[in-house]
């Protein structure tokens, strides 16, 4: 398989920490640019303030990661998609719904490779405990993701504004393991969403579902989470307790562990990308994001007290 030159648009912590590690990694690809309006981008690497800009300069890229705030990222897919580049969208893949549907609708129509990378999906724990699960019958499911917004966004004000999605940022992690694990679809019945009085996305949510098959799924997300963090899913079923830890990093049944091994959440969706590119097939699986969307349609709303990056409210 040819070196898949690659474009990453948007350098951000995430595409720092998580992204640029795992191109400079793999032999599967060349990072040819990178486009970021506020010039970042490693060293030795080519960069540009704007995507056009950068494909331009370098029409013959095959492929561009988008690692910006969701609420861009379905104009620069598209007009990557419309320059001929495979593309792959950091989670989640729109702000919406039906801009998902219409990038598949025009990848396919391209003939070009749309991912959506749920990256959770990927830890190592994930895949063995789909498999556990598999084999027996599952009775309830509690998901507990909280974290602390200062340390993993740090002065990121785009999660607090429409189409940030707030706590779901990090929410839809989980959703993406548990929608991945469990073998039924499960749909939600009543939600609360607490908001800061000066923000408009959540920063905390308790979700109540129910599965196809009757047993109730509860989620817990909040964002205000000191000390450890937690990323947690506990699966009771007729055959003991499965319960996946650290974001998929580890499983244990009835407390015994199962299951551990290096996080490569990201060389893992890197090499579904090459395969998906020479293929020339997609996949963008949107059952996170409508987990979300109906979170936000049928939830109650509370408001909670302001929240600051500092803690401290402004001086009048």
């Amino acid at each position: 398989m040819p070196v898949i030159k690659i474009a990453i648009v948007g350098f951000g912590k995430i595409a720092r920490d998580q992204h640029y590690p795992a191109l400079f990694d793999s032999p599967a690809y060349q990072l040819a640019a990178v486009a970021s309006p506020d010039g970042a981008g490693p060293e030795g690497v080519d960069r540009y303030d704007t995507l056009d800009a950068m494909l331009d300069a370098v029409p013959d890229i095959d492929a561009v990661t988008l690692c910006v705030p969701p609420s861009v990222r379905y104009v620069l897919a598209a007009k990557a998609l419309a320059r001929g580049k495979h593309v792959m969208l950091e989670k989640p893949p729109g702000t919406t719904l039906n801009e998902v549907a219409a990038l598949q609708r025009q990848a396919e129509k391209g003939g070009k490779t749309l991912f959506a990378a749920w990256h959770s999906r990927f830890a190592p724990a994930v895949e063995p405990a789909r498999t556990w699960l598999d084999k027996r019958k599952v009775r309830s499911v509690d998901i507990q993701w909280k974290e602390d917004v200062r340390v993993w966004h740090p002065g990121q004000d785009w999660i607090w504004e429409p189409g940030g999605m707030g706590v779901f940022d990090p929410g839809i992690n989980g959703l993406s393991i548990a929608t991945a694990i469990l073998g039924q679809p499960f749909f939600l019945r009543k939600g609360v969403l607490e908001v800061p009085a000066n923000r408009q996305t959540p920063i905390a949510a308790d979700l109540y579902f129910e599965s196809t098959d009757g047993y109730p799924v509860s989620a817990v997300f909040d964002s205000r989470q000191t000390g450890p963090q937690l990323w947690d899913i506990h699966v009771t079923t007729d055959e003991g307790r499965l319960t996946l830890s650290k974001g998929g990093s580890q499983m244990f049944v009835d407390g015994e562990l199962q299951h551990e091994a290096e996080e490569r959440e990201y060389p893992g969706l890197y090499q579904r990308f090459a395969e998906l590119v020479e293929s020339v097939g997609s996949e963008v699986d949107a059952t996170p994001l409508q987990h979300v969307a109906d979170a936000f349609l049928l939830s109650e709303r509370r408001s909670v007290d302001p929240f600051y990056w500092n803690d401290l409210e402004p001086s009048e």
